[in-house]
């Protein structure tokens, strides 16, 4: 068989030739002309270099050939349906799919998090891999495959990206419980003594801008320590008297050893969403992770 020349139709045709052995039944079947199906046999017969089938009193009579080939070609056959059944479909508990995700420790703990707490239970052949978020690099990153799905702030993202929106994040003010000077009705001016912890990515980098809005309102803070992480920030908080500003979703749950309070100034706070490339956008599997992601977040 010349293998430049195959084409899966006609394996579709000799399907219904063998079951019907009748052209005008399987033209039918087929919603072909008979023309056409007489066409396509004839392609068959040259790409097998046999008759495969021959004319009888009320139809066609398979040859030998044909009928070896009857199995490899119904295996071969439901093997492509189900090939392409099962990309226009998803079963999650049965799945076998590793999805990539880029992010920052804040939304590893506030988004990816609770996502993964269900995920074994409804997907247990699933496998997250975490990473780093690199902004710069991210379209890069996507169009290689090297990461599928990022958690981030949609307007940070390139153009050319997908997004979609998760929720809306507010700051809150923590401390550690028992702090001397953390009480209800807490000024600015109150707030502006106090040793604070900020989260920053730039080295040496002791302001955000908290500090302008501060200063706005004729105060200045004092920064004490500039960490790498929100994470960090939280451990340091609760074992010291110093105080942060941080997500509000980074410390639910951790009541036990934080005061949480509003912040006695406005704060501007900032939107989470997912981020993921064109390539990705129709992948069945990837579809429900994203999905599965943005139901978890509304809790």
């Amino acid at each position: 068989m010349d293998s430049s020349r195959f084409d899966l139709n006609l394996l579709v045709t000799l399907e219904a030739l063998l079951a019907e052995q009748n052209v005008t039944r399987a033209a039918a079947r087929l919603n072909l002309s008979q023309p056409a199906v007489s066409a396509q046999l004839n392609r068959l017969r040259d790409l097998f270099g046999d008759q495969l089938f021959v004319p009888a009193q009320r139809g066609i009579i398979p040859t030998p050939k044909a009928e070896e080939l009857r199995e490899p070609i119904r295996h071969a056959l439901e093997l492509a349906r189900a090939t392409v059944t099962s990309n226009r479909s998803f079963e999650p508990a049965t799945a076998d799919l590793t999805v990539a995700i880029a992010c920052t420790d804040y939304l590893q703990s506030a988004v990816a998090a609770p996502f993964l707490a269900g995920l074994r239970e409804k997907a247990p052949g699933i496998r997250i891999a975490l990473r780093s978020l690199d902004i710069a690099g991210l379209e890069k990153e996507m169009a290689q495959g090297a990461i599928d799905l990022a958690l981030m702030t949609p307007g940070d993202a390139p153009a050319n990206l997908r997004t979609r929106h998760l929720f809306n994040e507010r700051y809150v003010l923590i401390g550690r419980k028992g702090h001397p000077h953390l009480h209800r009705g807490l000024t600015v001016a109150d707030y502006a003594d106090l040793g604070h912890v900020i989260a920053s990515l730039r080295d040496r980098d002791f302001a955000t801008p908290v500090d302008t809005a501060v200063k706005a309102l004729g105060h200045r803070r004092k920064v004490v320590v500039s960490a790498s992480s929100f994470l960090s920030v939280i451990d340091i908080v609760s074992t010291t008297d110093l105080v942060a500003l941080v997500p509000e979703r980074l410390v639910v749950g951790r009541n036990d050893k934080l005061i949480i309070m509003e912040s006695p100034f406005p704060v501007e706070g900032f939107s989470v969403g997912m981020v993921w490339h064109e390539r990705t956008q129709d992948h069945v599997g990837q579809r429900w992770v994203r999905d599965a992601i943005a139901q978890s977040s509304k809790t």
